[in-house]
């Protein structure tokens, strides 16, 4: 596309989560500003490539979900923390954004302020590229209102402004944007991919690094969070173990204790266990048809699955998942988080004795 000058005012990269997206993304607009590009790589040495490759290029804005801070929720108010993020995590891993804004209660959006200052910045002419480009992550995360003020801007753009966006769930995004762009499709890695990609750049060695790869599910977050044995992944293990336990014993006070626990985790690590929550139900459906080349677990889900995994069978699998993604849905509503968790604990005590 940038080699033909064909690229489009509004370019959509979409695909699963730990694809590599965004570093997509970033490497197409130090191509696009590069002086000196060739053979389909930037130079690396222009001031261009090294105002990039330190987050500073001036023609470049990032656009990306915040929380409010005082009255204003401006990505420029957070972009230091962006940026060591990006350093940190270029693969995007937006629970590591949740913790590096120190608010896992929020739910970070896209605010109508941020439309307005971009609408600010775009109209100011560039400093010495071609092209202005917005780099906007997770555009899924647009409050309706910030949507109408760009609208027109990403309909319409003047002729050197460019929209690079890139989203893990496209059907998020509002029908008026999502219609007025140009989409690429960026699919998962492979395991053999991840597995040689651990192995070169992590060491990891190449038992270990299958292992890992067939784990992750072709995200690179999830395969680096698997590599250091993420604390998370086993605290989600302990609340599924626990909720699973509990409930076919009918303990209804400790369920509720239960609940109460999870709830004070804070919103996006309660929809994160109920997306692990359903990942697992799934694991140990599969598990019970003894078809092991099918199943992606650890070895402590597959030690709680060995027994666990006959009371998941036809009869209720379709209605647990049901009750979990409900209320991942519900969580994300901002329904209140006891009450919910407590529901889904009383509605798996009936539904593990079909």
């Amino acid at each position: 596309m940038v080699d033909a000058d064909h690229v489009p005012h509004a370019l959509l990269l979409e695909g699963p989560a730990g694809a590599g997206k965004f570093a997509l993304a970033r490497a197409m607009t130090q191509y696009l500003h590069c002086d000196n590009r060739h053979d389909g790589e930037p130079c690396g040495c222009c001031p261009a490539c090294v105002q990039h490759q330190t987050f500073n290029h001036i023609d470049t804005l990032f656009s990306f979900p915040v929380v409010k801070k005082g009255k204003t929720a401006l990505s420029a108010d957070y972009a230091d923390v962006f940026r060591d993020f990006m350093e940190e995590a270029p693969f995007m891993d937006f629970d590591r954004w949740l913790v590096r804004l120190d608010n896992i209660n929020a739910q970070p959006l896209i605010y109508v302020e941020e439309g307005m200052e971009l609408l600010r910045r775009l109209n100011f002419t560039g400093h010495g590229s071609r092209y202005k480009v917005v780099l906007m992550w997770l555009p899924e995360r647009l409050k309706e209102e910030t949507a109408n003020k760009l609208l027109k801007l990403i309909e319409e753009p003047a002729d050197d402004t460019k929209f690079i966006m890139v989203s893990n769930s496209p059907r998020g995004i509002l029908p008026t944007i999502y219609s007025r762009t140009q989409r690429v499709e960026v699919r998962r890695y492979d395991d053999t991919e991840i597995a040689r990609w651990l192995a070169s750049e992590h060491g990891v060695s190449a038992e270990a690094a299958r292992e890992i790869a067939r784990l992750s599910g072709g995200n690179l977050n999830t395969a680096l969070a698997q590599m250091g044995n993420s604390h998370r992944s086993k605290q989600y293990l302990d609340y599924f173990v626990r909720l699973m336990r509990l409930a076919y014993q009918r303990k209804i006070v400790d369920l509720r204790g239960w609940g109460n626990e999870l709830a004070a985790e804070g919103r996006e690590p309660i929809m994160g266990f109920y997306e692990y929550a359903v990942r697992m139900l799934r694991e140990n459906y599969v598990y019970a048809l003894r078809v092991g080349s099918l199943n992606a677990m650890n070895a402590e889900e597959e030690a709680f699955s060995r027994n666990f995994s006959p009371f998941v069978n036809e009869r209720n699998i379709e209605d647990l998942m049901r009750v979990f993604d409900d209320a991942r849905t519900d969580i994300a509503a901002n329904a209140n988080a006891k009450l919910v968790c407590f529901d889904v604990a009383l509605k798996v005590i009936l539904l593990l004795k079909r």
